[in-house]
């Protein structure tokens, strides 16, 4: 049964608007739309759609950037092993190999290290300095990772090894003793952009590089790839600087992409230009899968490549992980969706816990929001890890789900994470109890009104407004990901052609008019809901604009969120 949604229109600000089209004498709705999205001038608008890279800020902005490029200068000059360090997911992976990329071209004595998932958990790991150490490395640059990691870079000192830590998550009160520390959340730090992925600050430090050592800009915007990806996949605000970046990152992955990313667009059957979409459901999923399933070393083996041919080798192995992480995420899917419409009074709950000790750690945190598009709840996903019970969770928009952990602590042995997301471990035996006190919590804290999924719908617009022209404009709106989403349209009044019909049994074929304009759409999953279509009434309908392409013939269709009897 499809989900009932809010539906939530924008406030208008038809002064600013009408200023707006004036200068700009494109359709009022896609001015009101970049008025919305605080566009209101000219040279604000141009900025807008034509991204340029000597826009970015000065990397020197940023707090400690000439201790780090000073360290790294002296370790090149003196010919010290450096050890780049980074996480496993899409942003970790992708700034280590920017960086390595980038330092190898002028020093050799050069690794890379990417902590286990299982084994060493998140972050800068005690088994990866004594690596280090081991392996006679003096100088470590972490990525996205380190700067909750005090007590490890305090050991790392101990040894003779010194930290630059690069980070974009919020800093604790007491920061690392580390040689130099980029990170813009830092309260001290002046740099003017605060929302950077890891991957971005690690391009800020290459930049600062380049400039020091009169190297072309080039050396360092030539992994601009790298980071666009990482940008789509880290969910970090698409704008100021990460527009710019992913903007030129897309033309690189195009162009000229690096052989990773063309080998996974490849297996993953990409056939048209690459979008951000493109990033985030073709080549961030097969490169988390690496460190989900495996060892997401491979990422960056894949990603430092120097012949296609071993870039695809590496690319193999990621989309075989991926497969067997689409297996494992479907198979625990259907059955946590089977255990918990057994139990009628676990259904009406307003949360989801769900437990097997046989289900896969590595897609824990996915199958937690597939439940949630079922059950629009705070979601909790555990399984088995070595001797306790560990699992994530994932929230609904509006509910602090780290907050109602954090008050289930008495039954945990550890937790973290934050507003949205988080992780936990525990005892085996503490499961049932810390089922029923997360939903006490959940119960006497959430809104009645999160429960229900909402949608943010930026304009009113009739069918006639849709031309080959508006959806050109709102093509040069991409790339488009969290303060800049895809525009959702609401058109009211539609009436059914009469050809409207179920497809594959669970979605819907749209032919909806409104006067004498005919347009056809694809709503997937909504079979419950094509009654209304049936009985001729007018529906409101909420959608994007998309294109379809039929032996050869572009069409502009809706692409349906949402659908409702009109009132």
């Amino acid at each position: 049964m499809a989900l009932e949604k809010r539906w939530k229109l924008p406030a208008e600000n038809a002064a600013k608007t009408a200023l707006l089209q004036k200068a700009l004498t494109i359709h009022p709705v896609l001015c009101s739309i970049l008025v919305q999205r605080g566009i209101e001038r000219f040279e604000e608008a141009k900025a807008f759609f034509r991204p340029q890279l000597s826009d970015l800020h000065s990397p020197w902005l940023m707090k400690d950037m000439e201790k780090a490029v000073d360290r790294i200068q002296t370790a090149v000059a003196t010919a010290e092993k450096i050890l780049v360090f980074g996480d496993y997911d899409v942003d970790g992976t992708t700034a280590v190999a920017s960086m390595y990329r980038f330092l190898r071209q002028f020093h050799q004595p050069l690794d890379f290290y990417i902590p286990h998932r299982y084994r060493e958990g998140y972050g800068v790991s005690k088994a990866g300095i004594d690596f280090a150490h081991e392996n006679g490395f003096t100088l470590i640059i972490s990525l996205d990772c380190g700067i909750k990691s005090a007590d490890l870079i305090r050991y790392a000192a101990g040894l003779g090894i010194d930290f630059i830590v690069c980070d974009h998550h919020l800093p604790d009160e007491s920061i690392p003793p580390a040689v130099a520390i980029l990170n813009p959340k830092q309260t001290d730090c002046n740099y003017p952009f605060k929302e950077l992925c890891g991957c971005g600050v690690g391009f800020k430090l290459m930049c600062a590089l380049a400039e020091r050592m009169q190297l072309p800009p080039e050396t360092a915007y030539a992994h601009l790839d790298l980071l666009a990806t990482a940008i789509a996949a880290d969910i970090v605000p698409m704008n100021g600087e990460n527009r710019i970046l992913a903007f030129h990152g897309l033309i690189k992955a195009n162009l000229e992409p690096n052989f990773g990313i063309k080998a996974l667009a490849r297996l993953s059957g990409a056939v048209k230009a690459l979008h951000i979409t493109s990033l985030v459901f073709m080549i961030a999923p097969r490169v988390n899968a690496a460190g989900r399933m495996d060892d997401a070393r491979k990422a960056v083996q894949m990603f430092v490549a120097e012949t296609e041919a071993e870039a695809l080798h590496f690319a193999e192995q990621l989309h075989s992980d991926n497969t067997d992480r689409k297996e494992a995420d479907k198979s625990i899917t259907i059955e946590a969706l089977e255990t918990i419409r057994a139990n009628e009074e676990w259904v009406n709950r307003k949360s989801t816990l769900v437990y097997q000790p046989h289900w896969h750690k590595g897609v824990v945190g996915i199958v937690a929001s597939r439940l949630i598009e079922h059950f629009y709840r705070p979601t909790i996903v555990l399984t088995r890890s070595g001797d306790y019970v560990a699992g994530s969770a994932r929230s609904v928009p509006g509910f602090n789900l780290y907050e109602a952990i954090h008050a289930c602590r008495e039954h945990l042995l550890g937790y973290g994470g934050h507003f949205a997301a988080a992780g936990m471990t525990l005892e085996t035996g503490q499961v049932d109890a810390f089922r029923e006190k997360f939903e006490s919590v959940v119960a006497a804290s959430i809104e009645p009104r999160l429960l229900i999924p909402e949608i943010m719908i930026d304009a009113v617009i009739t069918l006639s407004d849709i031309s080959p022209t508006f959806y050109s404009i709102l093509c040069q709106m991409e790339p488009f990901g969290p303060e800049n989403l895809r525009p959702v349209f609401l058109a009211r009044r539609l009436s059914n052609t009469g050809y409207s019909k179920i497809v594959k049994e669970e979605h819907i074929r749209f032919s909806l008019k409104q006067g004498q304009t005919t347009l056809t759409g694809i709503g997937f999953g909504m079979s419950a809901k094509f009654h209304l279509l049936e009985n001729n009434n007018p529906v409101d309908v909420v959608f994007t604009i998309d294109e379809n392409e039929w032996n050869d013939t572009k069409t502009l269709q809706l692409r349906v969120i949402d659908f409702r009897a009109s009132e």
